[in-house]
């Protein structure tokens, strides 16, 4: 594992176009902190003017921004190396900051709700520059039931900082402290399970190896068992609070809401998930029968069906590759893909202490960046396809929308991101002219259903029934917690697969669990993707121009809203039982492919 010193400075990502140096921080840092006072002239007097009400939001979105700079560059400094305690402190004092900043702001939404309905109206129709709010005034009249006192606001803001422990407690110990044992690899040579290499061992085409980093990265799991059970409890406390507290039945309700999401669409995913069992229990026997083995486990999951010599590919063919697939959205998304490639927007490979996973963020007004941890893998591949789908489409909202409304919702962050993966995965299927290089594909292609779309429901429903259980009042043990998570992955898996022990701790090992009801948006959202890049290739223009639509759309609408730009209707059950019935075509293509 190299240090992050000995990383080739052209692989890494430049965060000097955030800020040029670390004193910059440090001054933007001050100068932000002495601003926060500014909040106290306005506090009591939005009703004053119309023009009061514009100054103060507009004072509160400079703020706002100025806290996403210091927080994104302290942030991605810290994943360059979780170890290193400097960059720790920049993004623990961004953090505590932001929850100053919405301490002494708290006034703000119950005031503009204390304004009267008409007074309000009237101030919006004289003040042309509050036009700018338009969106956001929308955001806050409908969360009026949820909205409580001024004094009450500001208590919430201050504990935001003393309750998110849990969540900075896991993300310290999976990222920084936990340390995997050694395994023997194919060719009897140790190697160290990291969280970057893991998914690549689990490929591997030797059972032995496979079996062996998965016993030995669970058992560190399961030795942390009761510890990262309190931790996840307490994560799940922390959301039915503040949900109590804004007057939410549930969790779940307070978490949709806040994306503008009614429930009957997570309840949808769950059902449609469900009436499509029997596909991913089909799945597992084609497997099982690919595979050759007379029991299948969860160590047998991510292997690929066919084997296919294992080549690595490197990061500039993979540019290439992604270049190629993504042709179908046009020129000017291509050249800023090539953009991205040339100007170090990208920090490429895994070194020792960097955040394990991959993501995209970035400051408005700047263009944004992606974390990965390549590995040369075609895996690896479509993670990059991916994270520049999640790339591009704030590229695009930034550019189209104000700052207040460029931030698109998570609902609909995974679309841009999962219809690149689509498109490229029909592009390699669609141009490989030899039967078992098509195989493999296939089985790439049938993998991102049952990782993304089953996968992430099962995952929906373990936190539904988590949360429910907990606002029950029961307690979320880890004896609890890993009896739950092993009957639904026997209902997923289906009578095929041997549901091994280990697995009963995957729960652990989630980051996003400690954002909660946020994963079932992996699979709506991979839902619509399939549908968007369907339309998409078979050359509908108007879909094109309506995804382009979508993807400078930012937070200007409400997220099913901005879907339907695409002509996909969330809100239905189609999109998901549609994404079902091309992984049933999948699979009628495996077996056939496998029998000759």
């Amino acid at each position: 594992m190299k240090k992050r010193e000995e990383i080739p400075v052209c692989d890494t990502w430049n965060l000097a176009d955030i800020l040029p140096s670390e004193q910059a921080w440090e001054d933007l840092f001050h100068e932000t902190e002495s601003s926060l006072s500014g909040y106290k002239k306005y506090e009591g007097h939005l009703a004053d003017s119309g023009e009061m009400l514009f100054s103060c939001l507009k004072f509160d979105e400079e703020v706002s921004l100025k806290i996403e700079t210091l927080f994104v560059y302290g942030k991605e400094k810290s994943d360059e190396d979780t170890g290193n305690a400097r960059y720790q402190g920049f993004s623990s004092r961004a953090r505590a900051l932001s929850y100053q900043a919405a301490g002494m702001s708290s006034f703000l939404i119950p005031e503009i709700l204390d304004i009267p309905e008409e007074t309000l109206s009237q101030y919006r129709k004289n003040v042309a520059k509050l036009k700018r709010y338009d969106r956001t005034f929308e955001i806050i009249l409908k969360k009026k039931a949820h909205t409580l006192s001024a004094s009450m606001e500001a208590l919430l803001a201050k504990s935001m900082e003393a309750t998110s422990g849990s969540s900075d407690i896991f993300n310290m110990f999976n990222n920084a402290d936990v340390k995997f044992p050694e395994i023997l690899d194919e060719k009897n040579d140790p190697v160290r399970i990291t969280h970057g290499n893991y998914v690549a061992l689990m490929e591997k085409q030797d059972r032995g190896v496979r079996k062996s980093a998965f016993q030995a990265l669970y058992s560190v799991y399961k030795q942390f068992g009761n510890t990262l059970a309190a931790t996840f409890a307490s994560n799940v406390k922390q959301a039915a609070f503040y949900a109590g507290a804004r007057n939410y039945p549930s969790a779940r309700a307070h978490s949709l809401a806040e994306n503008e999401i009614p429930e009957e669409v997570y309840d949808n995913l769950i059902k449609a998930v469900h009436e499509g069992l029997p596909y991913l229990h089909k799945y597992m026997s084609i497997r099982k029968r690919a595979l050759g083995v007379e029991e299948l486990h969860m160590y047998d999951l991510y292997v690929p069906m066919v084997s296919r010599e294992e080549r690595k590919i490197t990061f500039e063919e993979a540019k290439r590759m992604v270049l190629e697939g993504l042709k179908p959205l046009g020129e000017e998304y291509l050249a800023l893909l090539k953009e991205g490639f040339e100007n170090r927007w990208i920090d490429v490979y895994e070194n020792e202490g960097k955040r394990s996973g991959a993501y995209s963020w970035g400051v408005y007004g700047i263009h944004p960046y992606v974390l990965l941890n390549f590995n040369g893998t075609l895996d690896s591949v479509f993670t990059l396809a991916h994270e520049m789908g999640h790339a591009l489409h704030s590229w695009f909202s930034d550019k189209s929308q104000t700052y207040v409304d460029a931030g698109y919702k998570i609902f609909v962050a995974e679309v841009a991101s999962t219809c690149n993966e689509a498109l490229l995965i029909r592009h390699l299927l669609d141009t490989t002219e030899d039967k078992k290089e098509r195989a493999y594909l296939v089985n790439h292609f049938m993998d991102s259903f049952r990782g993304t779309l089953y996968r992430q429901a099962m995952f929906a429903e373990f936190e539904a029934e988590t949360h429910r259980r907990e606002g029950e009042g029961e307690v979320l043990t880890a004896e609890l917690l890993c009896r739950i998570y092993h009957r639904l992955n026997e209902e997923y898996f289906g009578p095929e697969v041997a549901v091994d022990p280990e697995i009963d701790y995957e729960w652990s090992r989630i980051p996003h669990f400690y954002t909660p009801f946020y994963v079932y948006q992996y699979a709506t959202g991979f839902s619509a993707a399939v549908a968007i890049s369907s339309k998409i290739l078979k050359g509908d223009e108007k879909a094109v121009k309506g995804y382009y639509k979508f993807l400078s759309g930012g937070n200007s609408m409400p997220p099913i809203d901005l879907l339907k730009l695409c002509g996909v209707d969330m809100q239905a059950a189609e999109p998901v039982k549609d994404a079902l019935l091309v992984f049933a075509g999948l699979l009628e293509e495996m077996s056939g492919l496998i029998e000759t």
